[in-house]
């Protein structure tokens, strides 16, 4: 009787313990949305024509920023650089993106394959202002899964992105697992080192209870075994699901799993 005690009080230990582990991971990822550089403040993409791009809160400017002076410029996009007041702003000059700021305003290029563009964010901005947190699934560790590294080197996948543009992307291998006794394989993407690896994946929940794209999750390491760990219920919204202004990929077919995983961040509310 006294072991079957111990035993239960240790899965309730554990069971706290992991309970407060997903907490800290919810509250950390909202704060990121929230922080300056988060996904929530978004409030504008302008792709830049070749040559000349003028900006500002006047409307007669090629692109209209939101509560800006009526002129702030130019942006100059020529020979693949990108210059703001005589200043190179693309390609950047250190790891970083060059930041030009304007009262609330932080704006800053992109590219995306062979296009180039402005990504605007507002401090104040209205999505910033209506946020309220994320609803997730309860967690469950039947979501955390052991999956059989697949390594398929040299693969290149075609990403599609939510506004329909493509480009090539390194797939360093397959994770492939089990639930309920069927078999399942994602397409993993790089991650933060080599051992670590991202994933874009859709489900049956999508469009009901999960945002309509899909979600994304990243992996840590390998297991002693050689396994991948999948923490579904770490899985997160994109942050197309928060902002209208993000360019995020979408799964491929080999992402797109017939299984509802009732685990993760559920549906933002806002697209």
């Amino acid at each position: 009787m006294k072991k079957i005690l111990f035993l239960l009080l240790t899965l309730l230990a554990f069971t706290a313990r992991s309970q407060e582990d997903y907490a800290d991971f919810y509250a950390k990822r909202e704060a990121s949305l929230k922080s300056e550089t988060g996904w929530l403040n978004l409030a504008g993409l302008f792709w830049l024509k070749e040559g000349e791009n003028t900006i500002g809160g006047a409307e007669s400017n090629d692109f209209v920023f939101p509560h800006a002076e009526a002129s702030l410029g130019k942006v100059i996009l020529q020979n693949n650089q990108v210059i703001y007041n005589s200043q190179v702003v693309y390609p950047y000059s250190g790891a970083k993106p060059t930041v030009i700021s304007h009262q609330s305003l932080r704006w800053f290029i992109i590219q995306r394959g062979d296009k180039y563009a402005i990504r605007l964010r507002d401090l104040e901005g209205e999505y910033l202002k209506a946020f309220q947190g994320i609803e997730h699934f309860p967690a469950d560790p039947k979501w955390k899964i052991n999956a059989k590294f697949i390594p398929t080197v040299g693969k290149k996948v075609t990403i599609i992105d939510i506004t329909g543009r493509s480009y090539q992307e390194d797939s360093p291998g397959l994770l492939e697992f089990t639930i309920d006794g069927k078999t399942y394989r994602l397409e993993a993407g790089p991650g933060e080192t080599k051992e670590d690896f991202f994933v874009v994946f859709g489900d049956a929940t999508n469009k009901t209870s999960t945002y309509g794209g899909g979600r994304f999750m990243d992996t840590k390491g390998f297991n002693p075994d050689g396994t991948v760990t999948l923490d579904f219920n770490k899985a997160y919204n994109p942050p197309c699901a928060f902002t209208p202004f993000a360019t995020c990929p979408l799964p491929t077919k080999e992402n797109k799993l017939i299984i509802a995983i009732l685990a993760g961040e559920k549906n933002a509310g806002h697209h």
